[in-house]
């Protein structure tokens, strides 16, 4: 077992205040307040074959002003577990190994962290601190997925030819045309994979949120701007009146979801989340599609550019994953868990055989 005892939380966790119920599906403000969650992960592998490994992506390594690691813990009995870093984004996970010997291969996770309500004021510059320029590279380099050349760059400069307002404008243009021409497909298995070339080549402008905020990233990386996909999992309901933007119980299993940033020097990292207004569109309604002049739909358009209500755990910003000892290659990102034995690389998205389960519950502060 190993434990990252986090000894600062009375630095930021405010006295308890009273918080106002905001208006059904305003957006209207980030809550100013932390809230504290606890997220456990338990993997059982059920047919161990030679050598088994599991890997498991853990929270943020770095605090920001949306979110604070307050540590984890684990054990796998029989197994050895490292937790280390993917090398190039600086994702945190561990990976666990159990010998043949081991029968019924267990590991757990329990992760503790705060989050805080994210918006950015785009009317008015903000005084952050300027990104490091090897940062802002690896945020503007293709990957396997996403390149961003040819197809991608000409999509680009098509969408973007008319801007104004800079680099936000740009984005801006990007993010209304994924928004106006991309749409949730129900039968993207997962979060999708973000193989956005063959989105654009083929004119199948369907997915889930790795698809649709992948085309973001990299349509805005094509053209200069260092953008990213920030993934993780949603840990409680919607606190705006949106029932498909948050999960309904404390299980968490299939409530995996990314989300994006563009950076700009007058305001840092700005969040958007296009595919979740698709999702809104499509989900918001049982048996009804909603149009993009609905409330509900402009409501989230809005405030998706610039904001993230953080009911939701971020893992990693991480593309192309090495895992340590894998042997049937990488992983296109590290958001959900893996694990492989001697007959091969179990299915991430079939938790049920895999099998794992994933919870959440708030705490009182």
């Amino acid at each position: 077992m190993n434990r990252r005892d986090f000894i600062k939380s009375s630095t930021f966790l405010p006295a308890a205040a009273a918080v106002c119920a905001l208006p059904q599906f305003s957006f209207a403000a980030a809550n100013d307040r932390w809230r504290v969650f606890d997220v456990t992960t338990k993997v059982e592998v059920l047919k161990p074959a030679g050598t088994t490994r599991v890997w498991l992506p853990l929270p943020l390594a770095g605090d920001t002003d949306y979110q604070k690691n307050l540590g984890s813990t684990w054990s796998a009995e029989g197994g050895t577990i490292t937790s280390t870093t993917d090398g190039k984004y600086g994702a945190e996970l561990i990976a666990v190994e159990w010998p043949e010997a081991v029968k019924n291969p267990v590991v757990q996770v329990n992760s503790r962290f705060a989050t805080h309500d994210r918006a950015v004021d785009l009317s008015k510059p903000s005084k952050v601190s300027k990104a490091e320029r090897a940062e802002l590279q690896r945020y503007l380099a293709a990957t396997e997925y996403m390149p961003t050349d040819g197809i991608v760059r000409d999509t680009a400069r098509e969408i973007t030819k008319s801007a104004r307002g800079g680099d936000i404008g740009k984005a801006r243009a990007i993010y209304d045309w994924i928004v106006e021409n991309t749409f949730r497909d129900p039968k993207t298995r997962g979060c999708g994979v973000g193989d956005i070339k063959t989105m654009l080549e083929t004119q199948n402008l369907g997915g889930k949120c790795a698809d649709l905020n992948a085309l973001f990233v990299g349509l805005a990386r094509s053209i200069g701007i260092p953008a990213r996909d920030v993934y993780g999992v949603r840990v409680a309901k919607s606190e705006f009146g949106y029932r498909s933007l948050g999960v309904g119980n404390d299980n968490i299993t299939r409530a995996q979801h990314c989300r994006a940033e563009f950076y700009v020097e007058s305001h840092g990292w700005v969040p958007v989340d296009p595919a979740d207004v698709r999702k809104v569109v499509l989900e918001e309604k049982t048996g009804t599609l909603l149009t993009l002049d609905d409330a509900q739909v402009k409501a989230a358009r809005a405030k998706l550019f610039g904001a993230w209500e953080m009911n939701w755990l971020a893992f990693n910003t991480a593309h192309d994953v090495a895992l340590p000892k894998a042997a049937h290659g990488k992983v296109a990102f590290l958001m959900y868990p893996q694990c492989e034995t001697a007959a091969g690389r179990l299915d991430t998205l079939d938790p049920d055989n895999f099998r794992y389960q994933m919870t959440a519950r708030e705490l009182a502060i």
